[in-house]
């Protein structure tokens, strides 16, 4: 099964932005840790980040086109982008949010998730492993 992983503003500088909050890891051993973790499922896993909200849209637009599972990590634009929403209401195979941490025990303005309405299911908390239990909860929920 094929499954894009999906990752917003600001990921592809994990390991130097803020490592007191989001860690020491890098995006590149986020990537190293979605595609292992995906050949230990037996799934084809497309990792991409960008900081543009057009481009995320258009992949989301892609998955929707193509019914390809979704794993995806909105950051900021989990928060305000009814476009990403809009886009995330398109898919019609599942979605999981994910999130390095866990927004409810952060600022007031991360507690909203425009997304998480339309998502199948959240992940967070969980630094670099909420890709992991991501990508098998969408094994799991492809084989009901």
């Amino acid at each position: 099964m094929r499954v894009l992983v999906l990752n917003g503003p600001n990921l592809g500088r994990l390991g130097s932005r803020e490592p007191e909050v989001y860690g020491s890891e890098s995006y590149d051993d986020l990537v190293a840790v979605c595609v292992d973790a995906g050949r230990e499922l037996d799934l084809d896993v497309d990792v991409r980040q960008t900081d543009d909200e057009a481009e995320l849209v258009h992949w989301l637009h892609e998955a929707a086109d193509a019914s390809t599972p979704v794993v995806l990590n909105p950051a900021a634009f989990t928060h305000y982008s009814y476009s990403l929403r809009d886009a995330c209401a398109q898919l019609t195979a599942p979605l999981v949010e994910v999130h390095l941490t866990n927004p409810l025990s952060r600022e007031s303005f991360r507690h909203t998730s425009v997304v998480g309405g339309v998502a199948t299911g959240t992940v967070a908390g969980f630094g670099l492993d909420s890709y992991r239990l991501a990508l098998r909860a969408l094994t799991t929920l492809a084989a009901r």
